[in-house]
C-alpha cells in the first residue's frame, strides 16, 4: 500500500480462514471508501484552468486513504530507508478502519492536505469477556505517529465508536461514540451517545463537543 512519505508502505495481514467442508484457506481483500463525483479526480484534459480550493480525488477525508477489510487483524509498517519493519498492534485486533497518507495530491481551500500520521479504529481487546475479540467489543480509535512507534487511544478507554462525519470548513474529525455506564465491556442502545472533536492539523488537539 502506496502512503505519501515515500519511503513508508503497508502491508495488510489478515486472518487466515479455512473452509470446514473443503478445508480450503482464504484470506480477505482490502478495499476503500470513497465519495462522490464532486471531489473525484479528473483527467487533466477535464480539469478547469486554475486552481482547485478542494481536491480530495475521491477520499472521504482529504490526504487520507480510508481503507477496511474483513478479518483484517493488523497492518505491517516498513520502512524502506532504515529496512525495518513493525506491526501497529503487538497482539491481533480486529481493525474496522484504517486512515493513512493518501497517495494523491489533495487540497482543502486551495491549499495542499498533506497528513503525517495514522488512524486506526479496532477492537483491541475482549472488553466484555467473552473470549475473543469481536465487533461485540468496544471500538477504540487509535492515532499512530508516522514511525508506527508512538501509540495513542484518542477517547477515554470506556467509550466506543458509533461513527465519525468530517467538518471540512475547520478540518475537523467529530467522533460519535457511546459511553459503557454500566462497565459491561459492550455497547446497549439506551446508552448515552457523546460527540468528541478531533484537530486532523494536530490530532492529539481534542475534545468532547457534546
Amino acid at each position: 500500500m502506496l502512503t505519501k512519505q515515500i519511503n513508508l508502505r503497508l502491508t495488510p495481514i489478515f486472518k487466515v480462514n479455512v473452509d470446514p467442508k473443503t478445508e480450503e484457506r482464504y484470506i480477505g481483500s482490502l478495499y476503500t471508501y470513497s465519495i462522490g463525483d464532486d471531489y473525484y479526480y479528473q483527467e487533466d484534459d477535464q480539469k478547469p484552468k486554475g486552481p482547485q480550493a478542494n481536491v480530495w480525488n475521491g477520499h472521504i477525508i482529504p490526504g487520507f486513504e480510508a481503507g477496511y477489510g474483513f478479518n483484517l487483524v493488523n497492518v505491517s509498517h516498513f520502512d524502506l530507508a532504515t529496512q525495518t519493519r513493525k506491526n501497529f498492534f503487538e497482539k491481533p485486533a480486529l481493525i474496522r478502519t484504517l486512515y493513512y497518507p493518501a497517495y494523491s495530491n489533495d487540497t482543502l481551500h486551495y491549499k495542499p492536505v498533506t497528513r503525517n500520521y495514522y488512524l486506526i479504529s479496532a477492537f483491541d481487546e475482549v472488553t466484555n469477556k467473552d473470549g475473543m475479540i469481536n465487533p461485540k467489543d468496544l471500538r477504540r480509535l487509535f492515532y499512530f505517529d508516522a514511525t508506527a512507534s508512538q501509540k495513542k487511544a484518542l477517547l477515554p478507554l470506556d467509550y466506543s465508536v458509533y461513527r465519525g462525519d468530517y467538518d471540512d470548513a475547520n478540518d475537523y474529525l467529530h467522533v460519535f461514540a457511546r459511553k459503557d455506564l454500566n462497565g459491561n465491556g459492550q455497547v446497549e442502545k439506551t446508552e448515552p451517545i457523546h460527540v468528541f472533536w478531533i484537530d486532523l492539523k494536530d490530532p492529539l488537539k481534542l475534545g468532547r463537543l457534546y
